[in-house]
């Protein structure tokens, strides 16, 4: 969930009173107004473009089943980089930004290989080891009760806060290769979602073309990223998590009623978004404030930064509960900055798979924002929504939209045919950002191995998982599992994963 990572107000407590809920909207609408004078001033986030990266894990036993130990094992590893996720069986790496510039990715990459050397090791003493995929599948109902959640102030505020407007039990329904409907009554059904997060720092002025254009991209990479099959023992979307984690903290009602089909006019807390942004990023600070609920009304002393920038707590705590699969961030670092966060690639199967998404989400966003507004143009935004869930769903298999020269426009492509166009414009957009050409081939090279062999993690996971059902396995999912955390460690990319 990433959840408040970059947030300095430490969260004391998880019980608040109305008075605080009322406060806490007051400092909002003034902190949003202090945000749009800072945004529109000329000087604001100079700077270098950076990329940074979180990853999220899932601890398992030696019966590939998840492990609630994440205090325990963080306790013993006493890395930085490490910190809590939202069950007991989570964890995440926080690696630290890197100019662009450069080799970005080969220095992601052994920051989040020397932590994940830490945490294994750390692991292993409580019989354990972490799992870098994007929904576990050995987990079954059970592992979803009440003592799921970890235990701090910071997701106990969270479960009370969600569960303060909507007052039922959370309902997951799924309509994948199966069905599944399923019922919890806390927010722990997010922990089975882990995921592999970039940001982006872009400059203020140039926000809306690059957060648009990401939006477009992030529609395309997700349909040779998929790596999240399986949930409660049904065979999903490619990416399920994407429909899982919208409905795991959602914070809208059914009253007896699928929430899409009774409360469909209230935003949901997770999406993709409502549109284009227009002019810049205050755009999406507002949304969230005037469209949704304070869910953690921690008070804080809202002070200036060394460098100058305000703090703005309550806003910057606000929009950690709003979850778009392309959010903005507003950091006080380094005299005040903006960063696109973008949320939708699933953890795993390796840190060379990771890289090399990373690599084509980002080149593709930086490319296709030199057209945007002529992509604006010859796209409506459910055109570029409809892509990003088509690709969740089906992945190498989806049906995507793109502007063509001749009515009626957008037309459909495979998405295999669409991912090989846009290979070469994700190398220029990262070799016009100045990133070194060995990096570029590198990296997207494994794209290109991927898209030939046809072998997501997703892809991977279901033949491995039929195969072997064959043979008559009775515990199949957890041998897969067990073949795909071999695999994993080797650290072969899974374009070049065999079969068990």
């Amino acid at each position: 969930m990433a959840f408040l990572a970059a947030v300095g107000v430490e969260i004391t407590q998880s019980e608040f009173d109305e008075a605080d809920f009322v406060e806490f909207a007051r400092r909002l609408r003034q902190q949003l107004a202090v945000l749009r004078e800072l945004l529109y001033s000329d000087d604001f986030g100079a700077g270098p473009v950076t990329i940074g990266a979180e990853t999220e894990l899932h601890l398992v036993d030696d019966l590939q089943r998840p492990i609630g130990v994440n205090r325990q094992v963080l306790a013993d590893c006493q890395n930085q980089n490490l910190t809590l996720e939202v069950d007991r069986f989570n964890v995440e790496i926080n690696a630290p930004p890197h100019a662009l510039a450069g080799a970005p990715f080969g220095k992601l990459r052994r920051d989040l290989e020397m932590t994940l050397a830490d945490l294994q090791r750390a692991a292993a003493a409580h019989q354990a080891r972490a799992v870098s995929i994007g929904i576990l599948p050995t987990l079954r109902m059970e592992d979803f009760n009440s003592g799921a959640l970890t235990d701090n102030h910071r997701y106990r505020a969270l479960s009370a806060g969600i569960r303060r407007i909507r007052h039922e039990n959370f309902t997951v329904e799924i309509d994948g290769r199966q069905s599944l409907r399923a019922q919890c009554p806390d927010v722990v059904f997010e922990g089975a979602n882990t995921s592999f997060q970039l940001h982006l720092r872009v400059a203020a002025s140039e926000f809306a073309a690059a957060y648009n254009a990401a939006q477009i991209a992030t529609g395309i990479v997700l349909a040779v990223a998929g790596n999240s099959p399986f949930f409660l023992d049904h065979d999903l979307w490619d990416e399920t998590r994407i429909a899982l984690f919208r409905q795991a903290v959602d914070d809208r009602t059914s009253q007896g009623a699928p929430a899409d089909a009774s409360q469909d006019w209230r935003p949901a807390r997770v999406s993709f978004g409502h549109g284009w942004v227009r002019r810049g990023a205050f755009e999406l600070f507002a949304e969230a404030v005037r469209m949704h609920e304070p869910l953690i009304p921690v008070l804080a002393e809202d002070r200036q930064q060394d460098a100058g920038a305000p703090a703005l707590s309550e806003l910057r705590l606000h929009e950690g509960t709003i979850w778009r699969w392309n959010r903005a961030v507003y950091d006080p670092i380094d005299n005040g900055h903006l960063r696109i966060e973008m949320r939708s690639l699933p953890s795993g199967p390796t840190v060379v798979d990771m890289m090399a998404n990373a690599a084509f989400l980002i080149g593709l966003s930086l490319d296709l924002r030199g057209e945007v507004e002529e992509l604006l143009h010859s796209m409506t935004f459910g055109h570029a929504r409809r892509n990003f869930y088509e690709s969740a769903r089906h992945g190498l298999g989806a049906q995507l939209l793109w502007p063509s020269s001749s009515a009626a426009s957008p037309g459909l492509q495979p998405a295999p045919q669409l991912i090989e166009a846009m290979l070469p414009r994700a190398e220029r957009g990262l070799r016009q950002a100045g990133v070194d050409v060995a990096e570029c081939s590198q990296n997207l090279g494994v794209i290109a191995n991927r898209l030939a062999s046809g072998q997501t993690g997703a892809v991977w996971q279901r033949a491995a998982w039929q195969r072997l059902q064959a043979r008559g396995e009775r515990q199949s999912l957890a041998q897969m599992l067990g073949c795909y955390i071999e695999r994993s460690a080797a650290g072969g990319a899974v374009h070049s994963w065999s079969l068990p």
